[in-house]
């Protein structure tokens, strides 16, 4: 087991926003659980760690599903010795279709990826959070701008992120009397390879097609390293992080 002061769990690890935010907390020195579903993916965001950080644990898991994620924070806890932060990243989309055409498969996958697989995780985490000494750590919960304004046919996304919103409120009351906080960073238009069709155009509320800018993900690793610093008597409760220029003040 290694021990460390500060360890890190982050969802969706394999690409995009959970790699970066992975690399930029490991350079800072947390050790990072690295869980995602794709074994190869999250062995290149381990293999692009800076020498001279903290370690990587690769953790294999599918978080919509209860004994896989059981099985990562066990793993977790058992390389490490404790759990300090989770990054309850991991999300999806569905096809962008009107209601009346979405299938019910589709909106479970989901519901079962962005809302229950964010409760799994922080059900884990607070176990862990709540057990270990000295108790307490921070969850940062990854929710979206559609959280606050949806885009058209989001019906199955913009609904799970809106009960992100829940979640990240009863874990800040919850956690309190454990030394457990709860954040939401709500992200617009980071760039990822999920987000590169904003460069083409993507479609509005009026029926129109607009390319939207994008902001480099780093700033989004800094702004959770940022929250994840803080000591647990202080608490970013939410935070929006976007594009300055793109269509979301002002939408709707």
């Amino acid at each position: 087991m290694i021990q460390t002061k500060r360890v890190a769990l982050v969802t969706g690890a394999g690409s995009g926003i959970g790699r970066a935010v992975a690399l930029k907390l490991a350079a800072s020195g947390f050790h990072v659980a690295l869980v995602g579903r794709r074994v190869a993916e999250l062995q290149q965001t381990a293999s692009a760690s800076s020498p001279g950080g903290g370690h990587m644990l690769v953790a294999p898991a599918d978080v919509a599903d209860e004994s896989s994620v059981v099985e990562a924070f066990e793993k977790t806890r058992d390389a490490f010795g404790r759990l300090d932060l989770l990054f309850n990243n991991a999300g999806t989309f569905t096809q962008g279709v009107s209601i009346d055409e979405l299938p019910l498969a589709e909106w479970k996958r989901v519901v079962d990826v962005n809302l229950t697989g964010c409760f799994l995780c922080a059900r884990e985490a607070v176990r862990i959070m709540k057990a270990q000494d000295p108790k307490g750590g921070r969850i940062i919960n990854n929710g979206s701008i559609s959280a606050h304004v949806p885009r058209p046919f989001s019906v199955a996304y913009t609904a799970t992120k809106h009960a992100i919103t829940g979640l990240t409120k009863s874990l800040s009351l919850d956690g309190r009397a454990d030394n457990i906080a709860c954040s939401q960073i709500d992200i617009g238009n980071a760039a990822t390879d999920l987000t590169s069709k904003m460069g083409n155009g993507i479609l509005q509320a009026n029926g129109a097609t607009m390319v939207e800018p994008r902001i480099d993900v780093a700033h989004v690793a800094d702004a959770v390293l940022y929250i994840a610093n803080l000591p647990l008597d202080a608490n970013v409760q939410n935070m929006t992080l976007m594009a300055t220029t793109m269509p979301f003040i002002g939408r709707g």
